[in-house]
């Protein structure tokens, strides 16, 4: 356990992002018993031009303007800084050797606004925690002179055509120079570990609490009534950038007695797929996120048709967590990721592996089955994950 520390946390996300974040879950759990500093990404003045009906870029514009204070306390211990400064939009450019330059010049930029936020806040002894901010973060622990600097590889961004130009080559740098490594998959500890050996899988967490289904409260949606048993379900983003819409064509060919049910957006790919002519797929559209655990409910299996490809094979798949916590037999994509779940999820790295899985998962289904699976993702918590970050953390301290 790190406690009374100050630990300043960056990353590729605002506080204020709209969707769910890993790293402000991360830090709240901080600041239970340390002082955080949570700092947003500096605005770009290219997203400033072309954003700025936005809100959330008026509230920027207003700090800039030194019209709203840029430092904003959220709870006990914990803060937002909103860097005052802009950076330059360097991404587009094609010589690595000039982003490089402009690079340096936007992170001096950058850690200026977090020096100033730290020392209104008498931070000292800080320990940096970055969230995947390669690009900054190649240069904060030169610049800011951290006691322990921290860098978390959650997503195998370098693979992102955003992040792929100049990533390729500085993320390395970045996990090389950081004290420590922390990641939330056995696949990239693997890829940190070429790098640095200081490099640990800490798992992940997840607020599953949304999930639970104890005092079998959670109705099913009338829409079930008229889908037929055995149900095949996926809630989630239908995009064929991570998902095999030929592996669940062939499985709704192969088992014409079985209902995949699909519950999500869907992309062009998905929309104009074959699967909309098979009577045994049901399209549901999206859901509110409240209410994704009364669909999760309907299913008597509960899948995850992932492809194997950059974009998946390292990421940790939280939506397995949600699916556990509702107690439901799983068949997934086999990948290093997905080791963790081999106890408790079926893996298959076929087409003919999910018609043979998903039978064994319905015979096999049983109470008892289902209390293990649920209580495996009740111990999947932020705090046991900030736990493992801290032992981490700790690991590299000692050995100094």
């Amino acid at each position: 356990m790190i406690q009374g520390r100050d630990i300043i946390v960056v990353g590729i996300q605002a506080w204020d992002i709209e969707i769910g974040s890993n790293c402000k879950n991360i830090a709240l759990e901080f600041s239970k018993n340390n002082r955080v500093l949570y700092v947003n990404p500096p605005m770009v003045r290219s997203v400033m031009r072309k954003q700025k009906h936005k809100e959330t870029i008026q509230k920027r514009i207003r700090i800039k303007n030194g019209e709203e204070d840029n430092l904003v306390e959220i709870s006990k211990n914990l803060w937002n800084l909103y860097p005052k400064n802009m950076v330059e939009s360097i991404n587009w450019m094609p010589i690595h050797a000039i982003f490089k330059l402009l690079n340096k010049k936007n992170a001096n930029v950058f850690a200026k606004d977090i020096k100033a936020g730290a020392d209104r806040l008498n931070f000292n002894n800080i320990i940096i925690f970055n969230d995947s901010s390669m690009f900054l973060g190649l240069h904060l622990k030169a610049l800011l002179q951290p006691k322990t600097y921290a860098y978390y590889m959650r997503d195998y961004l370098v693979k992102v055509p955003y992040w792929q130009k100049h990533g390729e080559r500085i993320e390395p740098q970045v996990v090389k120079n950081a004290d420590v490594v922390l990641t939330n998959s056995e696949f990239f500890e693997a890829f940190c570990r070429q790098y640095n050996p200081n490099s640990y899988m800490v798992g992940q967490g997840c607020d599953v609490s949304h999930f639970s289904d104890e005092n079998n409260a959670i109705p099913i949606p009338a829409e079930f009534k008229n889908i037929p048993h055995p149900v095949i379900g996926y809630v989630g983003s239908l995009t064929s950038l991570r998902l095999d819409i030929g592996l669940l064509e062939f499985m709704a060919k192969e088992r014409k007695d079985w209902s995949i049910v699909l519950v999500g957006p869907e992309d062009e790919d998905f929309k104009n797929s074959y699967l909309h002519k098979l009577s045994n797929v049901y399209f549901l559209g999206s859901k509110n996120s409240q209410d994704l655990p009364n669909y999760v409910k309907g299913f008597d299996v509960a899948m995850n048709p992932q492809l194997t490809n950059n974009l998946t094979i390292g990421n940790y798949p939280r939506k397995i967590d949600e699916y556990l916590a509702m107690g439901k037999p799983i068949i997934a994509t086999k990948t290093k990721a997905m080791d963790m779940f081999k106890e408790h999820v079926y893996l298959g790295s076929t087409k003919e592996d999910y018609i043979s899985l998903t039978e064994k998962a319905l015979a096999e289904n049983s109470n008892e089955l289902s209390e293990k699976r649920a209580n495996f993702a009740k111990s999947h918590t932020w705090e046991n994950n900030v736990n493992a970050i801290y032992k981490a953390i700790e690991k590299v301290t000692n050995k100094v």
